[in-house]
């Protein structure tokens, strides 16, 4: 699954033209590796994503192509959550 449509999906991103706008200014990893938004998302992959003041890390759980509220959260495992390194 692309990594855009992933966000989206599991409500990480609101909006699908959001999560590339983020994914293209190199604000995305995967498993450690700077991603545009068609990469492709696996289960088991980890996603480092810099929102404003905070660094998130998740793990991929699921992949569904649709998902209601109630279970976008389960797509995935928050890892860690700190903030911005101010250096």
């Amino acid at each position: 699954m692309r990594l855009d449509k992933f966000l989206k999906i599991s409500r990480l991103i609101k909006r699908r033209t959001l999560a590339k706008e983020v994914a293209d200014q190199g604000r995305i990893s995967i498993n450690g590796a700077k991603s545009k938004a068609a990469s492709n998302v696996a289960i088991g992959d980890e996603l480092t994503i810099q929102f404003g003041q905070k660094v998130l890390t998740i793990e991929v759980k699921s992949l569904k192509e649709n998902v209601n509220k109630n279970e976008a959260a389960s797509l995935y495992e928050i890892k860690k959550e700190e903030p911005v390194n101010q250096s």
